[in-house]
């Protein structure tokens, strides 16, 4: 038997005194009162709103803007299947299928008893061993009919979560090339002792001659942000390390955090010294949720170590230290002022800019929001110098780059180069033969042909935050593209009309093509509001998630066009036989009663 879902009363005292009562904590308090109550009702939301203090429309923005916070019950088995490209080229729809059919169930439903609810999410950061799922916030990776098999039997048994066997979770680094980053070996506060001889404006220096750029896909120079920060007339000042990998194909940030958290969190308190902050934010994918155990461990022993806390390092005025905020499911979070939208408590919508985060970012304070990769970066600026980092890569591209590599080849993984590596020699790395396609950089970077396979993967030719999908012989791109449309008019966050609307036309234009009711008239309106999105959107979302469509309807027509009907328009419904329940209900079938009755 189940244990009856706790009062109120009884859940929520203890969390808001956790989290002292504080509203801009909402995001972090929604989660635990949800992880007790399985849903939060609308009494949860009142009761929160008042204890808080907030208006009630607060908490409910950010309920229905977080795809991991729900208003109606799921099950106690919540069960959601990755469905990104990559996923959907290893099977993962007819595996969804198969266990709905084990259940009875329909995509989102909830079973009868209550036991369990299937559906489906965007990309999990698994996509060097799809298919996947999540199952209570926890992975299970590699699917097979086995084991959805031996998933559904765990399920139905009501065998808890923590009684399985330890292998279903098991998630892999699949490191298949390592250089500076991923190969070296690293000993724990050697970074922060050689910029703390070093000085902060040294060590500012060091970072701006090395010419280090944010590995988060926008480039950004990494000693200028650093320097705007540190420069802002400001009592108090904030470094956030922005870990929402959400961007389809990437999962380089996942294993960052999971083998290498120790320097991910010394790149922090770098940057925290350099700038002269004294807090440090990690914002962690909801999709990463089952690392939380381990960061909160290696938080702890660095603490113990002195490397975090109080005087670092014997050091009397450097005080720094790091909070972890857990996301609740929102791909435009990945955007920098979304994220701290979400930090400070509510539904992560990007800013109007100016001001920039670092004059005017959490909390209305001096911020540094940089990547997971780009962090790991600046502890080789502080332990090898700028001219020795400025040295790899091109001129315009310093370092190494870490890619995602997933899709058709033998040996998906991590692999790390210098800037300027061509993209046939990643091919070539990774096992990839006879490609007719690589995506980089995600739903919302670039479509490369063959002819372009002599590309190079820098900032000033092909940049990528990290993904990198190969599509080989027989692969459809007209998929792919479909796939990311429906990606992008799920992950819109409505707040400006040119992406809230462009996405869902171009998604409905996509699905009519697929159904094969599209002609030429769709493929030029996409077209026209592609462009209309990029030159208008309020965010990058908006402002790229035309992408994909665009590259392959120039790269790839043939995929649309044995698709396309041979006429100007085809309507997407039929209004003769959409007209047919309101004959039904009025008692008519008479010439009058139909379309195209002559007068």
């Amino acid at each position: 038997m189940t244990q009856p879902t706790p009062s109120l009363d009884q859940v929520l005292p203890p969390i808001l005194a956790r989290h002292g009562n504080d509203p801009t904590r909402l995001v972090q308090i929604l989660r635990d009162a949800q992880d007790q109550l399985e849903y939060l009702a609308p009494d949860t939301v009142t009761a929160l709103a008042r204890a808080l203090n907030i208006p009630r429309t607060r908490v409910e923005s950010c309920v229905e803007f977080y795809a991991f916070l729900h208003d109606q019950p799921r099950g106690r088995f919540r069960i959601l299947f990755s469905d990104n490209i990559t996923d959907r080229m290893l099977g993962n729809q007819a595996l969804f299928e198969h266990m709905l059919k084990r259940f009875h169930l329909a995509p989102g439903q909830v079973s009868e008893d209550g036991l369990v609810s299937v559906g489906l999410t965007s990309c999990t950061g698994m996509c060097d061993q799809g298919p996947a799922l999540l199952i209570n916030n926890m992975p299970i990776t590699r699917l097979t009919p086995r084991r959805v098999d031996e998933i559904c039997d765990l399920v139905q048994s009501g065998l808890p979560l923590a009684d399985w066997p330890s292998h279903y979770f098991k998630v892999e680094d699949n490191i298949r090339r390592a250089e500076v980053l991923l190969g070296s070996g690293f000993r724990s506060g050697d970074a922060l002792r050689a910029a703390l001889a070093r000085g902060p404006e040294a060590m500012l220096a060091e970072l701006k001659r090395s010419n280090l750029r944010g590995r988060g896909g926008a480039g950004f120079t990494t000693g200028v942000k650093w320097e705007l920060c540190r420069k802002a007339r400001a009592d108090i000042r904030y470094i956030v390390c922005n870990a929402d990998e959400g961007e389809p194909g990437t999962f380089k940030d996942r294993v960052l955090l999971q083998s290498f958290a120790e320097r991910v969190f010394e790149g922090m308190a770098l940057a925290g010294f350099t700038v002269g902050a004294r807090q440090g934010l990690l914002y962690l994918r909801a999709e990463y949720q089952y690392m939380m155990p381990h960061l909160l461990a290696v938080l702890e022993r660095m603490r113990a170590a002195g490397l975090l806390g109080r005087a670092i390092l014997g050091q009397v005025d450097f005080d720094f230290d790091i909070d972890i905020h857990l996301g609740a499911g929102a791909y435009v979070c990945g955007e920098e002022t979304a994220l701290i939208e979400s930090l400070e408590g509510k539904a992560g919508r990007p800013r109007i800019r100016p001001p920039f985060p670092v004059t005017s970012g959490y909390l209305g304070k001096p911020t540094v929001v940089n990547n997971v990769e780009t962090l790991c970066k600046a502890t080789e600026i502080a332990l090898h110098g700028g001219a020795w980092y400025e040295a790899q890569g091109t001129k315009q591209s310093t370092g190494t780059k870490i890619l995602s590599v997933a899709g058709d080849c033998e040996r998906p993984g991590l692999y790390e180069f210098p800037f300027g590596v061509h993209v046939s020699e990643v091919l070539a790395e990774c096992g990839a033969r006879n490609a007719i396609a690589v995506q980089v950089s995600g739903a919302s970077g670039m479509c490369l042909s063959p002819e372009e396979f002599g590309r190079r993967i820098a900032f000033e030719d092909v940049p990528t935050a990290g993904a990198f999908m190969i599509f080989g012989p027989g692969r459809d791109m007209f998929e792919m593209a479909l796939n990311f449309a429906d990606f992008f008019a799920h992950e819109s966050c409505g707040f400006c009309a040119p992406c809230r609307i462009g996405t869902g036309l171009v998604q409905k234009m996509m699905h009519k093509i697929a159904a094969g009711q599209g002609t030429r008239y769709e493929v030029n309106e996409m077209l026209r509001l592609r462009e209309l999105m990029r030159t208008t959107a309020h965010c990058g979302l908006g402002q790229t998630a035309g992408n994909a469509v665009f590259d392959t309807l120039q790269k790839f027509r043939p995929a649309y066009d044995r698709r396309l009907q041979d006429t100007d328009f085809i309507p997407a419904i039929d209004l003769e036989a959409a007209l047919a329940r309101a004959r039904a209900m009025a008692g008519r079938d008479d010439a009058d009663a139909h379309l195209g009755a002559q007068a």
